[in-house]
């Protein structure tokens, strides 16, 4: 049986309601079949990968290494894939260099085919820590078939703090939270900005993002998401927003009540008013 995540309300009481019942739902995730299936073959064979191309042609190795880095979705795209492997990281202008979401340049990295220094496959604790990612994100990605707002929030609770802790955060933060969708998406709904910023200049949106932040957030740096109230802020505004731009569902507190306040619409009063229910 394929497994299921309980997520009963959607928006940020939902969210909240969710986030205590994770862990719990986490560990019967684990022992599903597809996963526990996935990982034995990962172990197994990892090791037989010694080139990109290996990598690539098997399909089920591939699911786990894409699956740890939140790129489960370019499985059929293996010659991309190949070529983010094959041209490494250690030229800055190589291929994952040059691409606009940072995760394939850590995906690159990391598996290091391409690099002077050889693949990690046959280091253990390198293969222990892309299963426990692949685990992980596999999670949330059985989350996003059911809300794929969560698991953007749950992609950006982790990834946030990685970007924060940075000792470059102040010069490159907005600039990896901008290479990266899923972040950017989470900020973008949290700060109101409409996602056709994408189209401006790379360092116009990068002080409108400073700018932003500095006046919901009290900081223009992402140095500020250390803080946990900061981040869990953000994520409030993002699940509060992007239930006012889409509406109110069956699933939204007192949306009957809103719907019939509102004669059949969310008014600019009614939007208040859930937003101060939840405040």
């Amino acid at each position: 049986m394929t497994f299921a995540p309980a997520i009963p309300i959607t928006g940020y009481l939902g969210w909240r309601v969710f986030e205590n019942s994770a862990d719990r739902q986490f560990e019967v995730f684990k022992s599903s079949p597809e996963i526990t299936r996935n990982l034995e073959y990962f172990t197994d064979n990892i090791k037989e990968a010694l080139t990109a191309e290996d990598l690539v042609k098997d399909r089920k190795l591939l699911t786990v290494a894409l699956g740890a880095y939140g790129l489960s979705e370019e499985i059929d795209n293996r010659a991309f894939v190949r070529k983010v492997l094959e041209d490494g990281t250690d030229d800055p202008y190589s291929f994952a260099n040059r691409l606009n979401d940072s995760r394939w340049k850590a995906f690159a990295k990391d598996f290091g085919y391409g690099n002077v220094a050889g693949t990690r496959v046959l280091i253990s604790s390198f293969r222990e820590q892309v299963a426990t990612d692949y685990m992980e994100r596999a999670f949330e990605e059985s989350v996003g078939n059911v809300n794929t707002d969560m698991r953007l929030a749950m992609n950006f609770r982790r990834e946030i703090a990685t970007i924060a802790e940075n000792p470059n955060v102040d010069r490159t933060g907005w600039f990896s939270i901008m290479g990266q969708p899923p972040l950017r998406s989470v900020l973008e709904g949290a700060l109101g900005l409409p996602s056709s910023i994408g189209t401006a200049d790379i360092d116009q949106q990068k002080d409108l993002f400073e700018r932003k932040a500095d006046q919901f957030f009290g900081g223009k740096s992402p140095a500020v998401f250390k803080d946990p109230a900061v981040v869990e802020n953000a994520l409030r505004r993002f699940f509060l927003n992007t239930e006012i731009e889409n509406g109110p569902t069956a699933s939204t507190p007192g949306s009957a009540a809103l719907t019939m306040l509102s004669g059949q619409s969310f008014s600019d009063q009614s939007q208040n008013l859930f937003l101060s229910l939840l405040s």
